[in-house]
């Protein structure tokens, strides 16, 4: 990660806080409608072009 640029590093983090689970609030709102991010990454499966 030394030789990484700032931008790249910049792209990771972004990506890294969008992997998040749904909140709870959400959960609760839509009575268990919405339950799962359908923008859910895993790190071994999928590729980021970042």
């Amino acid at each position: 990660m030394s030789r990484s640029t700032k931008g790249y590093k910049v792209r990771l983090a972004k990506a890294c806080e969008q992997n998040r689970r749904v909140p709870a609030w959400v959960m609760m709102r839509t009575k268990r409608k919405v339950s799962t991010h359908p923008r859910r990454r895993n790190w071994r499966r999928s590729t980021l072009k970042v």
